[in-house]
């Protein structure tokens, strides 16, 4: 089974290479080429998961080292791959619905002059990110990572012509380089700690390095996992990047990219668990970032950019949960999955709705869309009743469990990690009720599109509406069975741990207070939208939603701290190499030309000068040596 291992990547790799270098020959197969080589990988996926489940707890690991790739002297860096249950559960997620949206992607792009060349990225993009979760040491880890940060930039950037787009992706390049530096400090500390990058010896003798270095090694670990999730401060690219097509979206945000932070910070919990500071710094960046996110979503009228919103809150849950330890690491990723689930199926379903809209995205154009297209609004329905924790769907048993360990941290903090993420609840529950009575609900709102032609919107074709429906039982039905006697708890507890915390409120207390906020959140959106008509533009508003409206100025403050200071810094830069460097230099050069120019007096090419020097040189040499007799 551990030579399957490797197929899971070799399979979209492959399918990337042929597609990409393949020609026009394939553009009538291109579609089905690459949904057929993702279904492949998840169907490998399947077998190595039963694999996993005939065998005992403790001994559900493979791995497989296919060669070794920097040997020099002692020092070895392989390309091995490691299988276990933590991994494992990112290989359904990510093989799973990337074949969905495979699928999508064939009705959705289906008049695209592009589409081999954009199946071909989302299979790079598959390839890179089970690289990723496939690595068993950093360095490969490093390489899936980077991967997957040229796969986002390709498409992202997909429409090249939209200059919008073409910002997007640099944008997202660009601020997940940041991050990425993060990563690459954090390995080169971990070497020269552990003499090593494999995830074995360095998890294993964390407790044996200083606090200090563990310390650093994670804070620049949450300084990638920002850049990549899309987390406080390194957010501000995640909105922009809806500018790529609808699946890209989904793919990014579900399954793929986004959730990569929380699986690195989940791997290397050893190291935060024997680091407290950069454990603390975990949490904090969570906390704030689920908020907002959610702020920021209540206030924009693109479909795509609300869910953006969203996913960057639901993403600080996740990285919250982790920041909490061994009591939230299982929470964490199980709300990973679930999410999965439910973003993937409410992006596609934005797309959908955008399919009969003309490219519509501005809800407020919307309205009274579910009698037009039923299938869509079932199951964005679905994805929006998980998403905001109703009782018995997946987000219900994945969110409630987050909110109760935040509360087990106990004392002050705990309360407020709690008190956060009650607060997140209730404000997921209004910006989604939005979303949901914007688009299907209210008065026709339909606007002529820019060449003049009005929508008439429909369902979309079967190639779309297949994913949607599967993920829309995922999105009811996965939370559910993942509690079953804690199955999934007991499935990844062998590699991620697990501690029951010390929580001041019951679970009972918890949901039903996760229930008052959740109605209190739908009612208001109710109030606000539901009950009156919504008017085609947005009204002004007050400073909050002002702020709101441009990401709670993200991009002012990157504006006036980066791009000035930095235009600042370089200033202060060119000031000091005229002024010190170059005053230096050129001070040097005058000094040699004044002596120059003196010495040169000397040379003036006459005999009597000469014979002057030499009876004057012979005089002191004598009186020297006289001197030095007497003396």
């Amino acid at each position: 089974m551990e030579n399957l291992i490797g197929l899971l990547v070799a399979a979209p790799l492959l399918g990337a290479a042929v597609l990409l270098c393949g020609g026009r020959r394939l553009d009538r197969v291109d579609h089905w080429i690459g949904t057929l080589l993702a279904a492949v990988s998840f169907a490998l996926g399947a077998v190595l998961f039963a694999d996993l489940l005939g065998k005992d707890a403790g001994a559900r690991t493979l791995t497989s080292h296919l060669f070794s790739w920097v040997p020099v002297g002692g020092f070895r860096a392989d390309v091995a791959f490691r299988l276990d249950q933590l991994s494992m559960t990112f290989v359904l997620l990510i093989t799973g619905v990337g074949t969905l949206i495979h699928l999508y992607s064939v009705g959705y792009m289906e008049h695209d002059e592009r589409r081999r060349r954009f199946f071909g990225y989302l299979n790079l993009f598959l390839a890179a990110m089970l690289l990723l979760v496939l690595a068993d040491n950093y360095l490969l880890l490093y390489v899936g990572w980077e991967g997957v940060g040229l796969a986002s930039y390709l498409l992202i950037g997909f429409w090249q012509h939209k200059p919008s787009a073409a910002t997007a992706a640099k944008k997202a390049f660009l601020v997940n380089r940041v991050g990425d530096m993060g990563l690459s400090i954090a390995i080169m500390l971990m070497f020269t700690t552990f003499g090593t990058f494999a995830f074995g010896p360095v998890l294993t003798h964390a407790t044996d390095a200083g606090e200090g270095k563990l310390t650093a090694i994670g804070l620049m670990l949450l300084l990638a996992a920002c850049g990549k999730s899309a987390q406080v401060p390194l957010q501000s690219w995640l909105g922009d990047a809806m500018e790529g097509p609808t699946p890209v979206s989904a793919l990014i945000h579900a399954a793929t990219m986004v959730t990569a932070g929380v699986y690195l910070i989940t791997r290397s919990g050893a190291i935060f668990n024997a680091a407290p500071d950069a454990q603390t710094a975990v949490v904090t960046v969570g906390a704030v970032t689920l908020l907002f996110g959610a702020i920021v979503g209540c206030a924009k009228d693109d479909i795509k950019k609300a869910l953006a919103g969203s996913t960057m809150s639901q993403i600080g849950y996740m990285i919250l949960a982790a920041g909490l330890g061994p009591v939230g690491y299982v929470f964490a990723i199980m709300h990973l999955v679930t999410h999965g689930f439910f973003k993937a199926g409410l992006f596609l379903g934005a797309g959908s709705v955008m399919h009969g809209m003309n490219d519509e995205v501005d809800m407020r154009r919307y309205g009274g869309l579910r009698t037009y297209m039923p299938v869509t609004f079932v199951t964005f329905g679905l994805g929006y009743l998980a998403i905001i924790g109703f009782p018995g769907l997946s987000g219900f048993f994945s969110k409630d469990k987050i909110i109760e360990a935040a509360f087990a941290k106990g004392g002050t903090e705990g309360w407020i990690l709690g008190g956060a993420a009650l607060l997140g609840a209730a404000i997921t529950a209004y910006y989604m009720t939005r979303v949901m009575i914007l688009t299907f609900f209210g008065e026709k709102r339909w606007q002529p599109d820019a060449d003049g032609n009005r929508p008439h919107p429909h369902e979309s074709p079967r190639t779309m509406t297949i994913p949607m429906v599967v993920l829309a039982v995922g999105s009811v039905f996965a939370g559910g069975l993942f509690s079953i006697n804690d199955t999934f708890l007991k499935w990844l507890e062998p590699v991620t741990g697990h501690a029951e915390g010390n929580s001041p409120l019951s679970a009972i207390e918890v949901t039903a207070a996760t229930m008052v906020v959740l109605v209190l959140g739908v009612a208001l959106a109710w109030a606000q939208y539901g009950r009156g008509p919504v008017p085609v533009t947005a009204p002004r508003g007050n400073a909050l939603v002002r702020a709101a409206r441009r990401d709670l100025l993200q991009d002012d403050f990157n504006h006036v701290v980066l791009v000035r200071g930095g235009e600042e810094l370089t200033r202060g830069l060119v000031r000091a190499d005229h002024s010190v460097v170059d005053g230096i230099v050129n001070g040097t050069a005058a000094a040699v030309g004044g002596l120059s120019s003196r010495m040169r007096r000397l040379q003036n090419g006459y005999a009597r000068s000469y014979a002057v020097s030499m009876f004057g040189g012979a005089a002191v040499l004598i009186a020297a040596t006289l001197l030095m007799r007497a003396v």
